[in-house]
């Protein structure tokens, strides 16, 4: 679903993700018909606009993600530095992305979305970093949560920047699907962030602080299984 107050932005963006066969986009509107639109059509994604003139785009978030059956919530916006992304990141949003890289961008992170990663533009997480504080205080805070964290939550902790889902880390690090989603919801307990695209941008503000990360002790993809064919 993609929500957006202008009609040519609408089409547009629908046009661009139909050209995926695999995605199906099964309604677009403006955000005061986003509730009712989730509600009939019961979208995997959703694709909010973070900055509509007649309605505020992250209380659209809101609005989805306290639905029974909420999709995935993922902001559109034209501007990097747009200072409502800390509000959307606090209020649950699970990507962020540029409406001027729809082309680069959107088809790889709506596939994330629908898998359980997070799509997470540079530029924004860039902007996100460079908003001072207080106001990133609801991410940032977390930091001391690091040392709560397992060897093994670690390594999936420093994986989660890069969007993948579940299954794709549990590829990388030999393990299974739910096993990742159990380390998953324990590190943002551990952290006390809302889910993983918190705890995503949360990695990337530790990566130069914290030695053994930036020793490469973290995070690395490990050594094979016993057993397992080294290739």
């Amino acid at each position: 679903m993609v929500v957006d107050d202008e009609p040519l932005m609408r089409g547009g963006l629908q046009r661009i993700l139909e050209t995926d066969e695999n995605i199906r986009v099964c309604a677009t509107c403006d955000g005061g018909e986003a509730v009712a639109a989730a509600l009939r059509h019961r979208p995997d994604v959703a694709l909010v606009d973070i900055h509509m003139p007649d309605v505020d785009g992250v209380a659209v978030l809101e609005e989805l993600r306290a639905l029974a059956e909420p999709p995935v919530v993922a902001m559109l916006t034209g501007f990097g530095s747009d200072a409502n992304v800390v509000r959307a990141l606090a209020a649950g949003a699970s990507g962020f992305l540029l409406k001027d890289r729809a082309l680069d961008e959107l088809i790889p992170g709506v596939h994330l979305l629908a898998a359980g990663g997070s799509a997470l533009s540079a530029r924004v997480t860039r902007a996100i970093h460079a908003v001072p504080r207080p106001a990133q205080a609801a991410v940032s805070a977390a930091g001391p949560g690091y040392a709560a964290l397992t060897e093994r939550e670690r390594e999936v902790f420093w994986l989660l920047p890069t969007g993948a889902s579940n299954e794709e880390i549990g590829r990388r690090l030999f393990l299974s699907k739910t096993t990742v989603r159990d380390h998953v919801s324990a590190i943002l307990a551990k952290l006390g962030v809302a889910n993983r695209i918190q705890a995503a941008v949360l990695a990337q503000s530790l990566d130069a602080r914290v030695p053994e990360r930036s020793r490469g002790q973290a995070g690395a993809t490990p050594s094979a299984p016993a057993g397992a064919s080294q290739g």
